[in-house]
């Protein structure tokens, strides 16, 4: 299942593309709005980086089920012996290599630009790896469950984005440990915790979402 999804994915390459330079582009606009100084790019970074990754990772999401429940690829890969919860997990996992991962390589540049240290970098790094995979499994699961409803473009951000609250506030946290002199484990565990529960639940949700869509 995920060599189909990769394959698929490869030849759709401008979603990644069009992921990693809003990400970039986004993030640029900041120190336009904020100002040069450098003390203050630096102390905004981390959570500029954090957000911009967040609305990154919702541009795929319309198209991660929409393709195969159209031309009938769904339905029979629901008629198969494979689960529909890993089916689910699939796209979610194709979801992060093609639009979380580069995201997650490009957030260096940005790092760069705000003049974060070596440390902080390293930190952001690990976090952001744990919050953008939840946001995977999350956008994955919302999409799965909204297949097939009207508007559901336009309802995808408003209901992925209140459920990735939690992972930004502790994925911020831990970005912003090394500044304020706090525990680096602290906010790392509490995110760790939100991205085991996501890795359990949505890819249920998400098989009984697709379920629903191809009855």
């Amino acid at each position: 299942m995920l060599k189909r999804e990769l394959l698929l994915a490869r030849r759709s390459g401008a979603d990644t593309l069009s992921s990693v330079l809003f990400f970039l582009l986004s993030g640029c606009l900041f120190p336009l709005a904020l100002g040069p100084s450098p003390l203050l790019l630096h102390h905004m970074g981390p959570g500029i980086i954090w957000v911009c990754a967040l609305l990154a990772s919702l541009l795929p999401l319309e198209k991660l089920f929409t393709a195969d429940f159209e031309d009938g690829s769904l339905d029979l890969l629901m008629m198969s012996s494979v689960p529909t919860s890993m089916i689910a997990l699939s796209k979610m996992i194709t979801h992060w290599l093609t639009s979380g991962l580069p995201v997650l390589l490009s957030s260096l540049l940005l790092g760069v630009m705000f003049h974060l240290s070596t440390q902080e970098l390293f930190i952001l790094l690990i976090s952001l790896a744990l919050g953008s995979l939840t946001f995977s499994l999350i956008g994955g699961m919302v999409a799965a469950m909204m297949l097939g409803a009207r508007r559901a473009g336009a309802l995808l951000p408003l209901l992925v984005l209140p459920l990735s609250t939690p992972s930004l506030i502790f994925g911020a946290a831990s970005s912003y440990s090394v500044q304020l002199g706090n525990s680096i484990s602290a906010g790392l565990s509490l995110l760790g915790g939100v991205f085991l529960a996501a890795l359990a639940l949505c890819p249920l949700a998400a098989g009984l979402g697709l379920r629903e869509a191809c009855r």
